[in-house]
């Protein structure tokens, strides 16, 4: 079922743009003319907010013309045309001009709308070192005087207490502060941000110096990170004067620490970026966050409403924002390998804090030849390669039972000798046969039961010969499994520390990937090469012709790389099915149908619910990313809440 792009704001998006138009210095005529032109193109592309730089109808570089009033008046005229082309062109703006108050001067930002101006902020920091002198012709506008100014027939608010509030949008709120004010010890957004402000845009007229680019960027990207916020910033680009200095256009859209889009520097022609801001997502960030909940607020800001064009209900394109089918994967090979680094790093160290504080010198894992278990292997390795234990204290136990396959026993056996660890061999057929006789289980009935009995007396295993080692049971299960439940209840979802407890099944693959190529090399890289490229499974049922594998776990409860990406937004940003669907239909365009998607999404929010149990009584083990479901940590969900309301929005996107 395809969502109609009416849905999309629905949804709490806002498509926003940063502009450094093409300008003239002191040329009003040609910077409006420039500044409407990149309205209508931001408008062929459904923006509904366009932030421009500082200053940008007179140019911020016109020094000693600021005082002239042919220079101010021409400024003001051009600002109505601007108005009108808002309405002609069915979008938002935040333009810069030096406005004359009261017998001053400021350095003003101007939100414009549907044809009107809605409010006027003046700039708080004016910097006056080396090669600024605002102070010479501006006022702070900590000191404007009167709260409404009037302008084109009517009383415009103006002071650095406002916030522009969407009617159609109420959680899309707007503050605004201007170029140094961003860069001052205390900027005026971290105050708006703090009353309500979660889109905050900055007008500025920031040259460009050697190196100074990359700290304006961490500037944005962690301002927005600290405010919980969107953050648009607008720089003055190539048409500024370049007598003493040079500006780049440099414009940047961040969310939340996120940077969504980047101008190219150093054009001559008008540069606009385009993104999509996340509204929902800011929202439930700011509701989690005890420390921004904890924070005071300013009450004495005035919210001033304005109208957001709904320009999603034009033929909008698909979201223009980042979004990745394996949210936990970074697609960057460098950037994956750094986290795969770190990840690792994590584990182990987890691992090793808790073999030392408990004295043990010996652990038992089961190795089985599949993913989990050689990542939980090459983990424990580790540990006791960091406390200086010997590995033949790594007692890997591989358990052959109605379903192994010759490949997965002989990868297990092979990388347990080439890591030097102990290996001990011991079939499970017998016993849980016997243990079929006990209950009065016909052994020719493959269900739970047959399963189960093999996965708890693997387990069982693993807990005695512990015991007379001395020693601790090492956990496999991963952290899509406990999403979906997919384990055995006092069987491989128990033990004494489970290594991958916060590893997604797509990320643990690529774990594995980087110890082979970064750690090992020779036979143990080819093995473990190998095991990636081995199907997932179980192996808790009888083997088919010619000993070939019957049991595959994507078969029966989907494809992992779908779990995770409905993992991720349901845990992460507490995202409604409907919003979910909608995510994955873009990630996964070309890869799933609509009817695959929702079948799988189904099923992830029954298994989700139903096996919170399990999740409930997880043994400890470390978080390694953003989404954790440890019920003495990040999740804490009743086992018995009701997954209907859920699973009934699923049903009627299926309709």
């Amino acid at each position: 079922m395809p969502i109609d792009s009416w849905s999309r704001q629905e949804l709490g998006f806002v498509r926003v743009a940063s502009c450094a138009p093409d300008l003239r210095v002191a040329d009003v005529e040609y910077n409006v003319q420039q500044i409407c032109a990149a309205l209508a193109d931001a408008a062929t592309v459904d923006v509904q907010m366009v932030v421009f730089p500082e200053l940008c109808i007179t140019a911020y570089s016109c020094a000693d013309l600021f005082y002239q009033d042919h220079l101010l008046q021409a400024a003001l005229a051009g600002l109505e045309q601007i108005a009108t082309a808002t309405a002609l062109n069915f979008v938002s703006c935040i333009v810069g001009l030096p406005l004359r108050v009261a017998g001053r001067l400021y350095n003003c930002a101007v939100l414009l709308s549907a044809g009107r101006i809605i409010g006027i902020v003046p700039k708080s920091y004016l910097p006056t070192t080396g090669e600024f002198y605002e102070q010479r012709w501006f006022t702070p506008g900590d000191r404007a005087l009167p709260a409404t100014i009037h302008l084109a027939g009517s009383q415009i608010p103006f002071g650095v207490d406002l916030l522009f509030v969407a009617e159609e949008m109420p959680g899309c709120v707007v503050g605004i502060e201007i170029c140094e004010d961003l860069w001052a010890v205390e900027p005026p957004s971290g105050r708006l941000a703090l009353a309500g402000a979660t889109v905050l845009v900055n007008p500025s007229a920031s040259n460009e110096l050697l190196g100074k680019a990359d700290y304006r960027r961490d500037l944005v990207r962690q301002q927005s990170a600290r405010c919980l916020a969107a953050y648009l910033y607008a720089g003055a680009g190539a048409g500024e004067s370049t007598t003493d200095v040079v500006y780049s256009g440099h414009c940047l859209i961040a969310e939340n620490g996120t940077l969504l889009a980047e101008s190219t520097r150093f054009q001559l022609e008008t540069q606009l970026i385009v993104a999509d801001l996340d509204m929902q997502r800011l929202d439930h960030e700011r509701i989690k966050n005890s420390s921004f909940s904890q924070a005071v607020g300013a009450v004495d800001l005035r919210r001033i409403p304005f109208t957001l064009p709904n320009a999603f209900a034009m033929a909008a394109p698909l979201i223009n924002r980042p979004l990745a089918r394996t949210p936990f994967v970074p697609a960057d090979p460098a950037r994956r390998a750094d986290h795969c680094r770190e990840i690792f790093s994590i584990q182990a160290l987890g691992l090793a804090k808790r073999l030392r504080h408990v004295g043990a010198r010996a652990i038992t894992l089961g190795v089985s030849g599949g993913l989990d278990s050689t990542l939980a292997l090459l983990v424990t390795v580790r540990a006791f390669d960091l406390l200086g234990l010997d590995r033949s204290g790594v007692i890997a136990i591989t358990m052959p039972g109605f379903g192994t396959t010759a490949r997965t026993r002989s990868n297990a056996e092979q990388l347990a000798l080439d890591l030097g660890v102990t290996l001990r061999t011991i079939p499970i057929g017998d016993s849980v046969r016997l243990h079929f006789r006990d209950i009065g289980h016909d052994e020719t009935q493959h269900d739970v039961t047959y399963e189960n009995a093999q996965a708890r007396e693997r387990t069982q295993i693993l807990m005695d010969v512990a015991n007379q080692v001395g020693g601790l049971v090492v956990g496999t299960g991963d952290l899509s499994e406990a999403a979906l439940g997919w384990m055995t209840f006092n069987g491989d979802h128990m033990s004494m520390y489970h290594v991958n407890a916060g590893v997604p099944k797509t990320l643990v693959r690529y774990l594995v990937a980087w110890c082979a190529d970064e750690l090992f090399t020779g036979t143990t890289a080819a093995v473990l090469h190998d095991i990636i490229d081995t199907p997932i499974t179980p192996e808790l049922l009888p083997l088919g012709a010619n000993a070939q594998l019957e049991q595959k776990t994507e078969d029966a409860i989907g494809p992992y790389e779908l779990h995770d990406f409905f993992l991720f937004h349901v845990v992460r940003y507490q995202f409604a099915p409907t919003k979910v669907f909608f995510l994955a239909q873009q990630a996964f365009a070309g890869v799933y149908t609509d009817a695959v998607i929702l079948r799988w999404l189904g099923v992830f929010y029954r298994r989700f619910f139903a096996q919170q149990f399990k999740r409930s009584a997880m043994p400890d083990g470390p978080k390694v990313g953003s989404v954790a479901l440890s019920p003495r940590g990040d999740w804490r969900m009743p086992s018995d809440a009701v997954s209907a309301l859920w699973v009934a929005e699923v049903e009627r996107l299926r309709q």
